[in-house]
């Protein structure tokens, strides 16, 4: 696998995070984190409105504070996206989780989710975060086992009003 890092979202990573962008819009397939259906064509506006949500300006009620960062592989590719949520509200609770994040559909089975998780939980452990809540739906397989390779102790899952269910780790940091 390719060196990766993590990060902060920036006009320098425009075009690289444009063609990740565009990719998953093309692939139909859900986007997960939720920050990837943020339009980014006013790629500055998307800029402050993932700081403002980072420093927790003009967030709408129910929400919390939020950092989001790219996974961008040795070729200056994005190929992955991650946000931490620091704090949980009950939906959260139940089926957001502190941390979610999606690999580009081209990029996957590189074990970069693996990767990007683990540099996630070392920024969710610098806000302070003791353990994190981590969730993926029951039929995600690969997301399942990427939590529990990075220590996901399992919780009560919860059953969505659509009858999605969802399952729950917990992992110490």
């Amino acid at each position: 696998m390719q060196t990766v890092r993590l990060v902060k979202p920036a006009r320098t990573w425009k075009e690289a995070y444009l063609s990740f962008y565009e990719e998953w819009k093309k692939s139909q397939e859900p986007v997960v984190p939720w920050v990837i259906s943020i339009e980014p064509y006013d790629f500055e506006g998307m800029l402050t409105f993932l700081s403002n949500q980072e420093n927790g300006i003009d967030l709408p009620e129910g929400w919390v504070k939020s950092s989001t960062y790219w996974l961008v592989n040795a070729n200056d590719q994005v190929v992955g996206a991650v946000n931490i949520r620091h704090d949980l509200n009950e939906h959260l609770l139940n089926a957001g989780g502190h941390i979610g994040y999606g690999i580009r559909p081209s990029a996957r089975g590189n074990r970069y989710a693996v990767t990007m998780l683990t540099l996630a939980l070392e920024k969710a452990k610098e806000l302070g975060i003791p353990r994190a809540l981590v969730v993926c739906d029951s039929e995600n397989i690969a997301s399942k086992k990427t939590i529990i390779r990075n220590g996901g102790t399992p919780d009560t899952d919860y059953v969505e009003e659509d009858g999605n269910l969802v399952n729950r780790f917990w992992i110490e940091l």
